[in-house]
């Protein structure tokens, strides 16, 4: 049994948080609600915007306060989400969420200042994780040289954190994280070679050892449940090709069975489209082939003629929902595919990272129906769903 010791973690991107204070207040107001309702162990899994990581490198007392508002709370903080670098809360993130992208200085400079920030508030017994982008997203232009630049960065990353653990004693991980439709999208046919080849250029460099202890993944279930993967076999690909999990995100994505035949699920399903996140959709026929779409748009629910697209036998949405939600209604979720992951990963023979990320409660249709539950309520029912399908992953 490989299930981390570490407590349970909560992303806080659902948070709108600009600056120090609102990242604060987010903590206050929501993640230690949410931890007394929860009445077990919680860390704070930060979400820290480029605006905040300057704020903080430039008056350590805020980091401090950040540091005590976490003690205060009994939070820990072990895990930051890097992957959001600007407002993840505007009006419309969809595709720039991914920018900036590893080939780029910026997003190499941010990470690893994250890490000097979450070596000050990770637990003296503790190893920490960032999670990142993957690489990129395919729908937005790269520059010449696009490849080489991100291995480059990545390996740079790996060298900086060895360092880091090397001045500080503190060991902080990358963690990949594939999302549909970015550079790296499937683990089979994308984040495999791209290892290898990282591999190959930091063998060429002398820092394999390095970049086999400092990168691994952020496996995210939604993203590869999305992608209609074997959740099982993807595990057991990592850990065959020796590439670590050091993060796992418990999501739980939308399906929709037989969209043309089912009225009351595209119905459903229309509730989901939204313009602020990017909800890429993928639809499986009874070939076993599949076609994509970049983002679930009203035209392709309500498309008439029937096209193809709509002629599946299901279709997934890249629509982060509540991991206690087996059902929406018409609508399926990928529960049980979040169930097969969380049991793979308590075989390894080492510990992830566990978070759960639901970031998209201010867009879930029904959330502002004044009768609904408040959400740090909300986050608690979650973090009890998860603890009980860690439970169930690890018996036996």
């Amino acid at each position: 049994m490989a299930i981390s010791n570490l407590p349970l973690s909560y992303c806080t991107n659902v948070h709108p948080g600009q600056s120090a204070a609102e990242v604060i207040d987010g903590i206050s107001t929501c993640t230690a609600v949410a931890a007394q309702t929860f009445n077990r162990p919680l860390a704070a899994g930060l979400w820290l915007p480029r605006s905040v990581v300057t704020e903080l490198l430039d008056s350590r007392s805020k980091l401090e306060q950040i540091g005590q508002v976490l003690w205060q709370h009994d939070l820990g903080c072990y895990t930051l989400n890097t992957f959001p670098f600007g407002n993840f809360h505007s009006s419309r993130v969809k595709e720039n969420v991914y920018l900036p992208d590893w080939s780029t200085p910026d997003r190499l400079r941010y990470t690893l200042e994250c890490a000097q920030l979450l070596a000050e508030l990770l637990p003296k017994s503790a190893e920490g994780s960032l999670s990142t982008v993957p690489l990129g997203g395919r729908m937005n232009p790269t520059r010449a040289g696009f490849a080489d630049a991100c291995f480059n960065n990545v390996l740079e990353a790996a060298g900086q954190l060895a360092a880091l653990y090397e001045s500080t004693g503190r060991l902080i991980r990358l963690a990949i994280e594939p999302e549909p439709m970015c550079h790296l999208s499937s683990i089979p046919n994308d984040v495999i070679p791209w290892f290898a080849q990282l591999r190959d250029k930091a063998k060429s460099a002398d820092r394999l050892d390095v970049v086999e202890e400092y990168v691994g993944l952020c496996l995210d279930v939604c993203h590869q449940a999305v992608e209609f993967e074997d959740l099982t076999h993807s595990i057991d690909l990592l850990e065959s090709h020796s590439i670590r999990i050091n993060k796992l995100h418990i999501t739980n994505a939308v399906e929709v069975q037989h969209p043309l035949e089912n009225d009351a699920g595209r119905q459903a399903l229309l509730q989901y489209v939204e313009p602020r996140y990017l909800h890429q959709t993928y639809a499986k026929f009874s070939d076993g082939s599949i076609q994509t779409r970049l983002d679930l748009t009203v035209d392709d629910v309500n498309c008439s003629p029937p096209d193809q697209f709509l002629k599946a036998e299901s279709w997934r949405v890249h629509f982060h929902v509540p991991v206690f939600a087996e059902t929406l209604g018409p609508l399926n979720t990928t529960r049980k595919e979040l169930e097969q992951a969380v049991s793979r990963i308590a075989e390894l023979p080492y510990s992830p990272h566990l978070e759960v990320e639901t970031y998209t409660w201010p867009v879930m249709p029904g959330e502002d129906d004044p009768q609904s539950q408040n959400l740090a309520g909300r986050i608690a029912g979650e973090l009890e769903a998860a603890t009980q399908i860690i439970s169930g992953g690890t018996r036996g």
